[in-house]
This record gives C-alpha cells, sequence and structure tokens, in this order.
C-alpha cells in the first residue's frame, strides 16, 4: 500500500540509540503498546487480540477479558472458519480484519492461530483451525495475506506445540524430531513462507525442556535460518522469563510492558559479558523493522463499512456450517409451506457465538436464529419457541421440559439447538470431557419421543460427543461458534437460502476414549509425552482402523456430487518433482453447490512408518445444477516427503506413490499412483554403525565386501554375514563389535580410517 508516511533509516536510528533506549525498545510500553522513543521520532505501535475480532481493549485492558472492548465485526471463530476449506474467503474475512484494525490505529493483529488439534479436550481448539498442518497452513496463509494487505501485521501463534492450556505456561511438551518436523511445525512454516508475516508468537510451553521463548532451536535455526522468517517474535503475554537468554535465542520483543524489569535483566547481561549488544541490536532492529511496515496503519481517521462486514460475517457463518446427516431430506424446510416449526433451546434465543478467553470481541451487530427464522418466514410458517433448559444450569427443569414438549407435539417439525455452555471451553483450561450437558440430552429425547421429525443445530468450539444421541435427530447441523451473524446464517441454511458447503477439519471420534492422545493429555509432573507421535486426527483413527462418528473433510450438501477421471500426472521429477492431480466434479443434483475436492498422498513402499494417508491439497468447485467442471492440484515435493531424521532434511524416497481423490477421508472416490525418482541419500556412517548400514553405504559397502572377500571362495566371515538364516542377525551387530571377533579381517584403525574417508565423499 502507498503512504505519506516516511519510511524509518533503521541504521542511522540503530547508531543514535543509546544501549539503554534500545534495552526498553525490546519491552512493551503498557498492555498493549510498544515503546516510543520520541527524541528520535520512533512512534509506539498498537498490538491487539483479534483471530476472529478486532478486540481493542481501553488503556488499562486486562488481555483476559474482562474488560469491554471497542465494537468490531465477530467472524467465526477458527475452528468454525476452517471448516469453509474457503481459502479465498479466509483471505477476505483477513481483509476486513485488516481494514477495522486500521480504523482503531492497531497495527498489529494477534493472529491467527495454527496449532494442532492434538486432542479433542484442548479448551482452545476453538481459536485454532484443524488436526491437519496442510489445511491449517493454506487458510493460515490466506488469512495473514488477507491482513497485511491492508498494512496491519499478523502475529501467527502459538509457536509451537502449544496443544494444550492445563499448566500452559510450564509444562514440557516431549516431542521427537520427526514428529515435530512433520505435525506440529508445518502450519507455521507454511504461513511464514507463503505470507512472511510481520511478527510470530512465542508460545508459554517448553518443547523437550526447554521454553519456547528460550530455545535458539525453534526461533532461529527453524523458524529464521531454515524458512527465511524475516520478521519479529514477540512474546505471549506473560511469556518471557530470563530476559537475555531469550534475546539471545531470538525473542525480540516482551510483551505487556515488564514495568522496567526485563530492560534491566538485558541492561545487567550486556554489563556482565553473558549478552552481547550484537544480540540487542539484531533484536531492536527487528522492532524497527516492525514499525517502519505498520507505518500506514499508524494515521487516525480510517473508517470500515460495518453493514459489508456483517454480510460478509454471515457468509463466512453459513460456509463454516456443516451439515453432518440429513436423513429422509428433512432439510432443507420449505420456507412457504409446511406446518409450525418449533424453535427448542435457549442457544437459539441467545447464541453462543465465540469462545471465551483474551480473544472475546464486542460484536457490532448479534443475530439470534430464532430472530433469523422469525423474519425469514414472515408469517408463512408459524414459528413457535420453547427456552429448554437453562445454559449454564446443571440441571433440567421440568416446567421447560414439558413445554418443549407441547411445542415440538404441536409443530411439523422441530429445531432443537443444544450445545455447550460457555463455562465448559475456555483459554486458560481444558475440557474434562467431550458430552453436552446431560439434561440436554434428556431433553432431545424428550422432544424425540414427542415428534420424531428432529433437526439438531450443534453450538461449540471443540467436537462433542455426538453418536449416543445422533439417531434421534433426522438431520444434523455442526455450527461450531459463527460470530455474530450466525444465527441468520443458520436460517438461510435450514431454509434452504443457502446451500451447505462447509467440511470437517477435525475428526468426530464415536467417543473420547478412541482419541490418541488418551492417556498422554494433558501429562503430569510437568511433562505431556506426544506418545502418538505422527498419528493424530484421521491419521490416527485410519492406522487404528477405528469407526468414526464422522470423518475428517465430511460434510453434505443439498444436493450431489460425482468425481470422475482422476489423472495424476508427473510435470516435474528429480530434486524437485511436482505432479498435477486433476479430476473432473458434477453436479448430478437439482440446486447450484460448492464441493470440496481433497487430495491424500499414501507411501505404500516407505522405508519408515508413514501414516495411511495425508491430505496434501485441496480444491473447491462451486457448480450449477448438470454443470462439470476439472479442477487441479499441484504436489511438490514435500506432499511426497518426510523428515528424515539421520540427515536432518526433508527427504522423498523413490517409488511408487498413491493419490487418492474424494470428499472426505473415508469417502475416496478415485486412486490413481505415480512414480517419483526421489532423492539420493547417503546415510552418514558413525562408530555404532552396523554391519548392514556399512554394507548398504554406496562406497563403503564395496570396501566392506571386498576386505571379506564375498566372492572368494571360503565361506569364513563373509558366509557368517550372508548365511541365509543366521546373516540378518550378524548384520544388525556394529561393525566395530564385529572387528573384535577373532579372525574378523577389518581391525578398529582400518574402521577409523573409513569412516573418515567415507563421511568425507
Amino acid at each position: 500500500m502507498t503512504t505519506d508516511v516516511p519510511r524509518l533509516d533503521i541504521p542511522a536510528l540503530l547508531a543514535a540509540l543509546t544501549l539503554e533506549e534500545k534495552a526498553a525498545l525490546l519491552d512493551g510500553s503498557d498492555f498493549w503498546n510498544s515503546q516510543a522513543v520520541e527524541r528520535l521520532g520512533v512512534p509506539a505501535v498498537m498490538l491487539s487480540d483479534g483471530p476472529h475480532g478486532v478486540r481493542k481493549q481501553p488503556e488499562e485492558g486486562d488481555h483476559l477479558g474482562m474488560l469491554d472492548s471497542v465494537e468490531a465485526t465477530c467472524f467465526p471463530p477458527a475452528a468454525g472458519l476452517a471448516s469453509s476449506w474457503d481459502v479465498d474467503l479466509v483471505n477476505r474475512v483477513g481483509e476486513a480484519l485488516g481494514r477495522e484494525a486500521r480504523a482503531e490505529r492497531v497495527s498489529v493483529l494477534l493472529g491467527p492461530g495454527v496449532n494442532m488439534k492434538r486432542s479433542p479436550l484442548c479448551g482452545r481448539n476453538f481459536e485454532y483451525y484443524s488436526e491437519d498442518p496442510a489445511l491449517a497452513g493454506e487458510l493460515g496463509a490466506a488469512w495473514v495475506n488477507g491482513l497485511q494487505s491492508q498494512g496491519v501485521g499478523a502475529s501467527v501463534k502459538h509457536y509451537a506445540a502449544n496443544n494444550q492450556e492445563t499448566d500452559r505456561m510450564t509444562v514440557s511438551a516431549e516431542i521427537d524430531e520427526r514428529t515435530m518436523r512433520e505435525i506440529y511445525l508445518p502450519a507455521f512454516e507454511t504461513v511464514v513462507r507463503k505470507a512472511r508475516p510481520w511478527t510470530v508468537m512465542s508460545s508459554y510451553n517448553k518443547v523437550n525442556g526447554t521454553y519456547v521463548a528460550e530455545s535458539r532451536e525453534l526461533l532461529t535455526e527453524v523458524l529464521r535460518d531454515d524458512w527465511g522468517f524475516d520478521g519479529l517474535v514477540v512474546s505471549d503475554w506473560g511469556g518471557a522469563g530470563r530476559r537475555p537468554e531469550s534475546v539471545a535465542a531470538g525473542l525480540d520483543l516482551e510483551m505487556p510492558s515488564s514495568s522496567g524489569a526485563g530492560t534491566k535483566l538485558i541492561l545487567d547481561a550486556v554489563a556482565a559479558g553473558t549478552l552481547s549488544e550484537a544480540d540487542v541490536d539484531q533484536a531492536v532492529t527487528r522492532v524497527l523493522t516492525l514499525v517502519d511496515r505498520v507505518r500506514d496503519s499508524l494515521p487516525t481517521g480510517r473508517t470500515f463499512d460495518r453493514e459489508a462486514h456483517h454480510a460478509l460475517a454471515r457468509e463466512a457463518a453459513a460456509a463454516s456450517t456443516v451439515l453432518l446427516k440429513n436423513e429422509g431430506g428433512i432439510l432443507p424446510l420449505d420456507p412457504n409451506s409446511g406446518g409450525t416449526v418449533a424453535v427448542i433451546g435457549e442457544f437459539a434465543r441467545s447464541p453462543r457465538y465465540q469462545g471465551a478467553g483474551s480473544s472475546q470481541v464486542n460484536p457490532t451487530n448479534l443475530e439470534s436464529a430464532l430472530d433469523a427464522l422469525r423474519t425469514a418466514l414472515d408469517g408463512r410458517r408459524e414459528v413457535v419457541f420453547a427456552q429448554g433448559f437453562e445454559v449454564e444450569s446443571p440441571d433440567a427443569d421440568p416446567e421447560l421440559v414439558a413445554e418443549a414438549v407441547a411445542a415440538a407435539a404441536a409443530a411439523d417439525v422441530a429445531v432443537v439447538f443444544l450445545g455447550l455452555p460457555a463455562s465448559y471451553e475456555s483459554e486458560g483450561y481444558d475440557r474434562s470431557h467431550m458430552d453436552l450437558p446431560a439434561h440436554q440430552i434428556d431433553l432431545l429425547h424428550a422432544v424425540a419421543d414427542a415428534n420424531p421429525r428432529v433437526v439438531v443445530v450443534l453450538s461449540n468450539g471443540s467436537v462433542v460427543t455426538v453418536a449416543p444421541w445422533q439417531d434421534r435427530a433426522q438431520a444434523l447441523l455442526e455450527g461450531w461458534l459463527l460470530g455474530q451473524a450466525g444465527g441468520g446464517a443458520v436460517a438461510d441454511l435450514l431454509l434452504g437460502a443457502a446451500n451447505p458447503s462447509g467440511r470437517l477439519a477435525e475428526t468426530i471420534p464415536v467417543r473420547y476414549e478412541d482419541n490418541p492422545a488418551l492417556g498422554a493429555f494433558p501429562g503430569a509432573f510437568g511433562t505431556v509425552r506426544y506418545g502418538e507421535g505422527l498419528l493424530i486426527g484421521y491419521r490416527w483413527y485410519d492406522a487404528r482402523k477405528l469407526a468414526v462418528a464422522y470423518p475428517f473433510g465430511h460434510g453434505l450438501s443439498y444436493t450431489s456430487f460425482e468425481h470422475s477421471g482422476l489423472t495424476a500426472t508427473v510435470v516435474a521429477d528429480g530434486a524437485e518433482p511436482r505432479v498435477e492431480v486433476s479430476v473432473t466434479v458434477t453436479n448430478t443434483g437439482e440446486r447450484a453447490g460448492t464441493e470440496t475436492v481433497q487430495v491424500y498422498v499414501t507411501d505404500p513402499e516407505a522405508s519408515v512408518y508413514r501414516p495411511e494417508q495425508e491430505l496434501r491439497g485441496f480444491a473447491r468447485v462451486a457448480l450449477e445444477p448438470g454443470e462439470s467442471k476439472t479442477v487441479t492440484v499441484e504436489l511438490g515435493h514435500r506432499a511426497f516427503a518426510y523428515w528424515h531424521e539421520a540427515v536432518r532434511r526433508w527427504v522423498v524416497e523413490g517409488g511408487v506413490f498413491g493419490i487418492r481423490a474424494g470428499a472426505s477421508s473415508r469417502d475416496i472416490r478415485q486412486e490413481t499412483t505415480v512414480e517419483l525418482a526421489g532423492d539420493h541419500v547417503v546415510l552418514p556412517l558413525r562408530d555404532d554403525s552396523t554391519a548392514e548400514q556399512w554394507l548398504a553405504h554406496p562406497e563403503a559397502g564395496a570396501w566392506l565386501r571386498a576386505a571379506l572377500d564375498v566372492d572368494g571362495e571360503g565361506g569364513g566371515m563373509a558366509g557368517m554375514l550372508f548365511d541365509p538364516h543366521a546373516g540378518q542377525m550378524v548384520r544388525a551387530i556394529p561393525l566395530e563389535r564385529l572387528a573384535r571377533f577373532p579372525g574378523f579381517p577389518v581391525d578398529h584403525d582400518q574402521i577409523a580410517d573409513a569412516l573418515k574417508k567415507f563421511n568425507a565423499s
């Protein structure tokens, strides 16, 4: 964006700043603003919560959601928005958030949250996108690109492995390197590479015993050196502990203000020689670079179109809703004919539209589904309402239940709004179970006994158990938390003014006990062990061949789609393979609708364990009745690679890969294969490398075979190593131990020389 605000001369400023001013710049000035240096014309910049809406608070704001904030559009939180699988929509939401942030002189919006949904009980799942890193990364990048196109910086969070709220500020997530690289880091990497966010927020927790805020490996070696991040790292609020260590690791800005404590620690460390001034200068340069980047968001006088943003919020809410089941085509309801519609449940009148904690938004407008249905039907069908239950009460109210049963019995259809009370899920603590309140389920049974034509609409920030009771509903709409316009969106979907297109961004298990983190969430004694490794979400359910209530990627429509003509073409092979996957989609129903084609990759010939299948790309396509379109998804190197811990890089093993295209992880419509040359990998030899590993080495193997006289007449050691029965056992012995055996033709000195020679080549 163009601007008349002059750019900062950062090298000149760095030379003019005193050490004391430099140290102060690495600390906030209050709860929400960075430090200014008035004598040098360096302004403060404002940061604000806001993954789904600008939560600008007064100067004495508390960050924890206890105080009021300015009015702003409340879009669907990430749990809902991710179910749209709509990159363009998420980008437009980001743009709108950028416009609203500029109107309030907010320079950095703290989002998006791209942590993985490891357990369905994480209290902050409503603020995270998915259990899959490919989906979370693409949506997060779209959000950042939209936001930053308006001159407002993003702060991708919470980097990294912030997958629970229990002990979140102290717990150590124990994760092996391959799992970290393949599951918990890729979404951040995608956002960094595709969207170049201006800031990244470090998480509170430790990873493998080291606080992320003090981890040079994560903040510098991975984030900056590997991925090319060129922005600023800001602490989560209150997440900076040992300040000199965190500066050296790559944490630039501590928020909120430490009231001078952090500044003093930095100055003392520089004076003592335990922190270099060069590290301070580097962090200051990043702070000044951020100030320079957001310079266009600093002027006042900007406005935004509240009505247009509310309309976008309604569009986003409709796209976020997932139609899980629709028996007998009970939905959509005919808006022009039919009997009374009984609307049951307090959530229909008092919507739960966002999560609790630091991201709570003060909405510009708030629609209820009850009001929206009455307005949309406008007397053409009578709408009666029964409260059904008190949201936060643990017990049923017999009078409210009786009222609901009477309303259902007299109606053509009962639309029952169920969900989680706000107290069930929030930043700061995890859920204790996956279930809806028992009295809500009892209400559903009572209503269904009175009228079997039941539609259930859910309001929840994370998955809930549906298997025990969903047979009492003919249709089930997963509404997540839909933001301020969710009520109107639900009415649009119920009455067919909008066609459901949402797809699950996380698996709904049959029961909590089936989930992969069982027994290792939330940990104990200060640690949580990620023992399931790569197998989170659908990867776990596929590996265990477990039944699920609804699979990852599932979602119904009021029309139907056919997939045909799957092709996978190798466009480039070798070091940077590219494969183009194309499939034709036809709308075979009678309504316009949108299908999401999901592309999964399998590696049946892998030498290491790999999940049964992994999402590697997706594409949405809008089709009129009878219309066909071909969609193409391009897969690159990473779509086929795994993280090789021995060589510490991504590796594609040559061979045949499976390509699957479908409408969910359990609704694969077509399959094909491609063959790739793969990467050339030579494993380094070590002192304890087995004879098998030596023999597999392209150069050392020939050397060892010659020493063993494999092609000679006698058996000797060669015969022992290659014996059809015992050879496998012998080859598993480290070569340096075999050298101790009597008569072995290679000694320790020769092995030492060979290590130097073959590892250097």
